[in-house]
């Protein structure tokens, strides 16, 4: 496993901004120790709760900046449905968040070829209306964002050790 350092004043100075700051720093530093890509190579290098945070956080910001469709489109759909990432937030006390995403994983199945060719920005737009039965997934996420980025900021605060090392 790769080792992941953290200057400690770094880490209070991004705590100190708040929680999104934080996981942000954290994850920066794991990305940095891999070479900025988390890809096969880089996540036979990471431990499971480093490879979670890096796939919350993009889970997160793609699905708050444009839903499930997107984060599918953008090339996150085989990460997310194709290894045990539900469970791996679930086991973070994350339930509600690994049932949605079980559930959207049926949609994900239904649609993922369609979702992931390219496509002109019209032939992308014309998605959401074509496959609705994201919105009750988009918005159960940007509901509960809140609360799970909190709960994913208390879980590395409380196992900091598994995810950096602070020098």
């Amino acid at each position: 496993m790769t080792q992941v350092t953290i200057d400690a004043a770094t880490l209070s100075r991004t705590e100190a901004q708040g929680m999104d700051e934080m996981l942000q720093t954290v994850a920066d530093a794991i990305l940095a120790s891999v070479g900025g890509t988390l890809n096969a190579q880089a996540m036979a290098r990471l431990n499971a709760d480093q490879i979670t945070l890096i796939g919350y956080l993009a889970l997160r910001d793609e699905v708050m900046d444009g839903g499930f469709i997107q984060l599918i489109h953008n090339g996150w759909g085989p990460f997310l449905y194709r290894n045990p990432f539900a469970k791996a937030v679930r086991a973070w006390g994350l339930d509600t968040l690994a049932a949605l995403i079980n559930k959207s994983h049926s949609l994900y199945a239904k649609h993922h070829e369609a979702i992931e060719r390219d496509c002109t920005d019209e032939e992308f737009m014309a998605l959401y209306e074509q496959m609705p039965a994201f919105d009750n997934c988009d918005d159960a996420f940007v509901e509960n964002e809140e609360d799970y980025t909190t709960r994913v900021a208390q879980y590395v605060r409380e196992h900091l050790e598994n995810f950096i090392t602070t020098v």
